[in-house]
């Protein structure tokens, strides 16, 4: 079964960083609780310049490119709901150049899963159309990409 939570989550560092930490082994909406489990993390990295941050995405991009193929392999079910890496690093790029602040950080979490969830085009068509590690991330990089735009401009709109 797809949604199994395989027992390697636990013992294998790869599979575990690919399900967000554990946290893609929820039952219900992992997504969602890998979007949230992304929360801490972006806590620590939130005050880091806007080229350091930068850094990072691309390299927690790249570095997630790697696990989601080689974790979706292993398990034989390409993006099994349970590889939320790619959560974390949507939701870091929505929170890009965000000011601090738990209301920034909650606008951002809807709107990335608003994004993530609708997949408007031309997220859906990515998600359907390209495969392998890059597919798995590539839909959520522009899910994050879409609302990190739409964060950007409530800013700039004063909300």
């Amino acid at each position: 079964m797809a949604n199994k939570v395989p027992k390697s989550v636990w013992r294998n560092p790869i599979h575990f960083l690919a399900f967000g930490l554990g946290s893609g082994t929820v039952d219900k909406a992992p997504g969602t609780f890998g979007t949230l489990a992304a929360i801490p993390a972006y806590l620590l990295m939130q005050n880091w310049t806007d080229q350091n941050y930068l850094i990072m995405l691309v390299v927690t991009f790249a570095f997630g490119v790697y696990l989601c193929d080689k974790t979706s392999k292993d398990l034989g079910v390409h993006d099994h709901p349970g590889i939320v890496w790619d959560e974390f690093v949507g939701y870091w790029i929505t929170m890009w150049m965000a000011p601090t602040g738990w209301s920034y950080i909650i606008i951002g979490f809807i709107l990335f899963r608003v994004f993530d969830i609708l997949k408007p085009w031309p997220i859906s068509w990515l998600d359907k159309k390209v495969d392998g590690g890059f597919g798995i991330m590539i839909d959520d990089v522009l899910a994050g990409i879409f609302a990190f735009l739409a964060l950007q401009g409530l800013i700039h709109l004063g909300f």
